[in-house]
């Protein structure tokens, strides 16, 4: 048996993160990657292959100029799912050679396989071929990702009726889809088929979407999917998926309203890729979705010395926090005090149009008893939006009225998930309305409405009352 000071079960954000953290502090790490190549969910068939589509999109169908040239307008007349592909296996064949070299590069040991726990101290890895292999190791990390959840009464048969993992995909666009499920994964994808004029009815049984993102914000975005055509078929749980003679889809919703189309896309939450890990042997439960418990600060869980990180833990699960949790991972298994990362992070969905947040909503400011402001700018108002031909997108701000900081800015529009950093960097060194006020953007920049949006709150609270040596020219 081969021992290892740290073995990371998953390549994903949090294990390839946390693999090369603990690497550069001098400790023998071996990646233990189940697919066909490192990069886990992320990589394959969640993150970078769902942006990919969304930009290819975008692109082939001219979204970004209807603007100026109307609804009918196209960069590429017939866009066909191969044209979809080819770009999206450009770009992971990209993804995945640089990984192998940052793993190489930090003298990261990598093989494919699919390991199990033996005890708390050792795995067996599993190869295609039917070799076993035995490991042991120190700590432990298990970045393991997740999988679509697939209930029973959904028929799947990966041509029609599909997966969020199976989408990408896809052999044929098809003319109408029915996705079944309103979260970040569902809504996303109904964005996207959007885009290319594919009918799409998006379905959810609650009555919302989307709650942990500001209401207003959301109301803004609503109207944009009503307005683009897209039907909401929300309050209303699925009682059965059948698919009919003539090659459509028939699903059949509580009170007896049906959805045809053309293909069915269930995007109902995940489930954590625990099942095979033999979690039992090493002393370890899941929840009923899969996951496991661990603590936030550490990323420990119920055994000590294996940690858990990225979405096998649960909410964010997003990339981007999934990182810093292996980093913290790796680094508190090897006892080195790693920065905490600050309260507020960015928030960012990918669908069309994007939307982005950090910080508090207007709910939870109001929850907490806080007197506040707030301060809202149209990218129409600005002058990048005018040369865009953007007539949608807003960014929101809300200002405490007794310090004056910023306490959460929430965009929706084009460039709202890299517009967000102005604002995350602001509120997390805990900026004022003053510094929006007062300094200068790059102008014209679709950025300048920060600027737009401080000053409707500057007004708002009372002007000169509020900041007395700002310019009565602004």
């Amino acid at each position: 048996m081969e021992h290892f000071d740290f073995i990371v079960i998953g390549s994903g954000p949090s294990g390839r993160r946390a693999a090369i953290q603990a690497a550069k502090l001098g400790h023998g790490v071996l990646v233990v990657e189940r697919g066909r190549k490192v990069g886990g969910v992320s990589v394959h068939t969640g993150t970078i292959p769902s942006k990919t589509l969304r930009e290819t999109v975008l692109n082939l169908s001219g979204w970004r100029e209807r603007g100026f040239y109307g609804r009918a307008y196209r960069v590429k007349k017939d866009i066909t799912a191969a044209d979809l592909r080819d770009r999206l296996h450009l770009t992971l064949g990209h993804e995945v050679e640089v990984l192998e070299h940052q793993f190489a590069r930090n003298r990261v040991t990598t093989m494919r396989g699919e390991a199990r726990f033996v005890d708390a101290h050792s795995i067996e890895v599993h190869g295609d071929e039917g070799e076993t292999q035995r490991f042991t190791a120190d700590n432990f990390l298990i970045a393991v990702g997740t999988k679509p959840f697939r209930p029973a009464y959904i028929p799947f048969d990966g041509r029609t009726v599909l997966d969020s993992d199976e989408i990408i995909e896809l052999a044929a666009l098809p003319r109408s889809m029915a996705i079944i499920g309103a979260g970040v994964i569902g809504v996303e994808y109904a964005t996207i088929f959007n885009a290319l004029d594919v009918k799409v009815t998006l379905i959810e049984p609650r009555d919302t979407m989307l709650d942990f993102i500001d209401r207003e914000l959301l109301e803004d975005f609503t109207y944009q999917l009503r307005d683009s055509g897209m039907a909401l078929r929300f309050g209303h749980k699925v009682e059965a998926v059948r698919k009919l003679d003539d090659g459509f889809c028939e699903i059949v919703l509580e009170g007896g309203r049906h959805v045809r189309s053309q293909m069915v896309l269930f995007a109902a939450g995940r489930m954590g890729s625990t099942t095979a890990l033999n979690l039992e042997a090493c002393g370890l439960t899941t929840d009923h979705r899969g996951r496991l418990k661990v603590d936030p600060k550490t990323l420990q869980t119920e055994v000590p010395h294996i940690y858990a990180a990225g979405d096998v833990i649960g909410f964010p699960s997003l990339a981007s926090t999934s990182m810093e949790q292996g980093r913290v991972a790796a680094c508190h298994a090897f006892g080195f005090s790693a920065v905490e990362p600050p309260e507020y992070f960015p928030y960012g969905i990918y669908s069309v149009p994007e939307m982005s947040m950090v910080g508090m909503t207007e709910k939870e400011v109001t929850e907490r008893g806080i007197p506040f402001e707030i301060g809202v700018a149209r990218f129409r108002e600005t002058s990048r939006g005018h040369i865009m031909g953007l007539d949608k997108g807003m960014l929101k701000m809300i200002f405490s009225l007794k310090t004056r900081r910023l306490l959460g800015c929430h965009i929706v529009g084009e460039g709202a998930t890299e517009l967000i950093h102005i604002g995350q960097a602001v509120l997390n060194l805990k900026g004022t309305l003053d510094y929006f006020v007062e300094n200068t953007f790059n102008y014209p920049t679709l950025a300048e409405a920060y600027k737009v949006a401080a000053l409707d709150a500057y007004n708002r609270m009372g002007g000169a009352d509020v900041a007395p040596h700002i310019s009565g020219d602004e």
